[in-house]
């Protein structure tokens, strides 16, 4: 049974990471490929990881500490790689209508 739940987890990992990777692709800007290359990739990786533990138990206490530092690195690095696009100018889509960073700094 925990053989077809790894199964069936590594295969949502897999589905979320192509689809962050379609993300990529398809965002209009910088900004909103950061955001579902994020997102994505943190859900697929955390699950990816989950199935590997479910088919190697004797691994899950070191996939849980990878695990650990991917929810808390990837965020933290995105939010990051977007104040400092933000910082330097870069365009936005003609699509955004609101930017909370400029309203924040008095600059909208």
């Amino acid at each position: 049974m925990l053989d077809l739940v790894g199964a069936f987890l590594l295969l949502a990992g897999t589905v979320f990471l192509l689809l962050g990777g379609l993300g990529l692709v398809r965002m209009p800007d910088l900004f909103t490929r950061i955001q579902a290359g994020t997102k994505a990739t943190t859900l697929g990786t955390l699950l990816s990881l989950g199935g590997i533990a479910c088919l190697r138990p004797d691994w899950a206490l070191k996939l849980a500490v990878i695990g650990l530092f991917v929810l808390f690195t990837n965020p933290l690095s995105s939010q990051v790689l977007a104040r400092a696009a933000h910082r330097i100018g870069t365009a936005k889509a003609p699509e955004t209508a609101i930017d909370r960073l400029a309203e924040d700094k008095g600059e909208a």
